[in-house]
């Protein structure tokens, strides 16, 4: 049951990545606001959000592969690509974003990553 659990919270971690991912994509600069750092480059400058939106694509994709392919690695995954909020969360502090966002939403992902490794191992 715990590995049920697990489970459902990659998939669902996974899709949100990927729909975040997305509106990275479309240069979305409300979405850009949300990950705690400053919107304001020119539109042409926006690349960045760019390379973030594939980021997260493609992580998103890595955990819905890995559950179909090798799902006895997703938990070592999960717990490797825990690594990304946790520096997510490290630039945001050191940029003077919100610590409300930067643990709110980073540490508090990077924290359901490293749950959902644990119980996939359960």
């Amino acid at each position: 049951m715990l590995n049920w659990i697990g489970l459902v919270i990659s998939w669902i971690g996974a899709l949100g990545i990927i729909t975040i991912g997305v509106a990275y994509m479309g240069k979305n600069a409300k979405n850009a606001a949300g990950f705690g750092l400053p919107t304001s480059p020119a539109p042409e400058a926006r690349g960045w959000w760019q390379v973030k939106g594939i980021r997260d694509i493609v992580t998103g994709l890595l955990v819905i592969v890995f559950t179909f392919a090798a799902r006895d690695q997703l938990a070592l995954l999960m717990l490797l690509l825990a690594v990304i909020p946790l520096g997510d969360m490290w630039i945001v502090l050191t940029n003077g974003g919100p610590r409300k966002t930067a643990y709110g939403v980073h540490g508090a992902t990077a924290v359901a990553m490293i749950a959902a490794a644990g119980l996939l191992v359960a």
